[in-house]
């Protein structure tokens, strides 16, 4: 009878004997691995810190404020949002302050001038940041380790004022819309208003302030409309009377053309005028010759009649014939 059973195999086959030799300058090529590890940290170190700008050249600025509360070392200063300054050290000064240390690199230095102006701002939302302003780019740029104040602007330091504010607004509010408040009674007066206007006497009512006087109004009204009628009545026959063809019109048309005619007939009358004045002109020069006596019969007239008025105005003032003088009007 055989055996069936299988013989294990040996341990100390050649190829499995082979598999477990020593490898050849393991020691070496542990120690290469090591150091290549090592190497690599130490690279990702430097890289990470060139990329953070430890190497970088660098001036200090120290900014003073009454509070370093959300400042950290590490956060970063921006300038129109771009990082350009790192907070190194916070410290307490000798006067209570808070003396906030910043590097900034060299090439980034440029944007700050001595007129730029710092901000301390915490918001609603997000953390502490530090901001900084150069309005005038051509002033002197910042000196280094210069110090300058920060403003703080902290939008949770108002809510408690913004809370009362809304209190008292909330408390006006329901002040005027209680019932016994001014604005319920100026509702109420004008529920009633409302109410009369639907009434009898209607807006008009309301105005006038009662139904009595809204009557008169309204028979005055009346008064004026029928007024009005009549008016029109009379300029429509006012015109009939003017322009229709028994009006007043085609008389004073037929009157002018009358006038028309006597004026012709004046222009005829004064043209037979001109030439008697003309021959009158003409007789005048033949008779200006015969009158040249006539003139000096006159002078002579005249020297007589003055002579006349001396004696009696002698006679006049010798007695018996003298007496008063006097001026007897018109």
């Amino acid at each position: 009878m055989t055996d069936t059973r299988r013989t294990p195999p040996d341990p100390w086959d050649g190829e499995e004997i082979e598999a477990l030799k020593p490898v050849a300058h393991l020691r070496a090529k542990a120690a290469g691995l090591l150091l290549f590890t090592l190497v690599l940290i130490l690279g990702s170190a430097l890289y990470l810190l060139y990329s953070r700008g430890v190497f970088d050249a660098t001036q200090r600025l120290v900014l003073t404020a009454d509070d370093s509360e959300g400042v950290s070392v590490g956060m970063d200063m921006t300038f129109s949002g771009f990082p350009i300054g790192r907070v190194r050290r916070i410290e307490l000064a000798e006067d209570g302050n808070v003396r906030i240390l910043i590097d900034v690199p060299r090439k980034d230095a440029h944007w700050l001038r001595e007129s730029s102006v710092f901000t301390l701002v915490k918001g609603l939302v997000g953390g502490t940041t530090i901001k900084a302003y150069s309005g005038i780019l051509s002033d002197p740029p910042l000196p280094d380790e210069a110090v300058r104040p920060v403003l703080r602007g902290d939008a949770t330091a108002e809510l408690p004022q913004i809370m009362s504010t809304a209190k008292e607004v909330l408390g006006n509010i329901a002040q005027l819309t209680a019932p016994d408040s001014a604005l319920g009674g100026s509702l109420t007066e004008l529920r009633g208003l409302a109410g009369r206007a639907q009434g009898p006497g209607g807006v008009l009512g309301v105005v006038m302030g009662s139904e009595q006087e809204a009557r008169k109004v309204t028979a005055l009204l009346d008064r004026a409309n029928a007024t009005l009628a009549r008016m029109e009545r009379m300029v429509a026959r006012a015109d009939s009377q003017v322009f229709d063809a028994g009006g007043v019109m085609p008389e004073v048309r037929s009157t002018v053309v009358q006038l028309n005619g006597l004026l012709a007939d004046t222009r005829r009358t004064l043209g037979k005028v001109d030439a008697v004045l003309a021959e009158a002109q003409a007789v005048g020069s033949n008779a200006r010759e015969a009158t040249a006596d006539l003139g000096a019969l006159r002078a002579e007239v005249e020297g007589n009649l003055r002579r006349l008025e001396g004696v009696l105005a002698d006679l006049q003032r010798k007695w018996p014939f003298a007496h008063q003088p006097e001026l007897k009007l018109p």
